[in-house]
């Protein structure tokens, strides 16, 4: 009997935290690059992707997406997934994120998240309030989806599982399979945002159709929540993240030394419990986004 593939996504960078916390996350599109192309010789298939400008600041300009798409898309055929989230900057919001969709010349993704919450996050001395209403998302599912480009959709709590079913899919904007993430340990920082626990992922999941495949996987945040997280979910049915942008530790009191070094700890897991790690082709084959030409 085949076993089945696990994607790993790589989530490299992040919106918040610098070299200050960790002199490895990577900044710049060279070193994104860099780092998304040692994660694929370890054995990613997708790659989660934020950008920062020239200071090391979290923004959304498509010029700086364009370069890192251009640079990863030289090197190797990993799945790009580009962050729709707004910048984490004074006086940004909802559609700050969605710039990239309009710019002319974009390197376009094979995906991008869209975020399905309510929620509010204070972090460095602010209050970010993030306004993803429903129309908001049936207006850049459906933008996506006739761009070509599979959305992934993060939820922070569980009635934004049950919109994902209940109110996009039955629009026509979602094409199955459907692809989501469980963002987990944000609870601390973000108001209306899930804890991390295994019960949490169970009931979670409990929440997705039986009748389908959906492709889903667990954003554990935090040095704690990371590895169980990560090996649960799979455990459960589900693919594997892993990644800075989540997590900047190894083990205790041990920086990860780079991505690249949790994508190889997941394949290790991965094989361990009887599972096999997707290509990125096989990646595309699973959730149905075409082959790079």
């Amino acid at each position: 009997m085949a076993k089945r593939k696990i994607i790993i996504t790589v989530a490299q960078t992040g919106a918040f935290h610098g070299k200050e916390a960790n002199p490895n996350i990577p900044l710049t599109p060279q070193e994104i690059a860099d780092s998304a192309y040692d994660c694929y010789n370890a054995g990613a298939a997708i790659v989660h992707i934020h950008a920062r400008d020239k200071e090391g600041l979290s923004t959304n300009d498509p010029n700086v997406y364009n370069e890192i798409g251009s640079r990863i898309r030289a090197k190797c055929n990993l799945v790009t997934q580009y962050s729709t989230a707004p910048a984490n900057r004074a006086g940004t919001g909802a559609e700050d994120g969605m710039k990239l969709l309009y710019d002319p010349n974009l390197v376009k993704p094979d995906m991008c998240s869209l975020d399905c919450s309510l929620i509010s996050t204070s972090w460095d001395g602010r209050t970010f309030v993030y306004e993803w209403f429903r129309d908001f998302l049936l207006k850049y599912a459906k933008m996506m989806k006739d761009m070509g480009i599979k959305p992934e959709l993060e939820c922070f709590e569980p009635t934004a599982v049950e919109d994902v079913f209940n109110i996009l899919q039955p629009a026509g904007v979602l094409d199955d399979p459907v692809s989501l993430s469980f963002v987990m340990g944000m609870d601390k920082i973000s108001q209306g945002a899930i804890s991390f626990s295994e019960e949490n992922i169970d009931f979670m999941i409990r929440k997705l159709p039986k009748d389908r495949f959906v492709n889903f996987s667990t954003i554990s945040i935090g040095a704690k929540n990371h590895v169980p997280g990560m090996a649960m979910t799979v455990l459960k049915g589900g693919g594997a993240r892993v990644g800075m942008e989540d997590n900047i530790y190894y083990g205790p009191g041990e920086l990860l030394k780079s991505n690249a070094q949790m994508v190889e700890r997941a394949v290790r897991i991965i094989r361990d419990l009887g599972f096999d790690v997707a290509t990125p082709d096989e990646a595309r084959d699973i959730l149905k986004i075409p082959h790079l030409s």
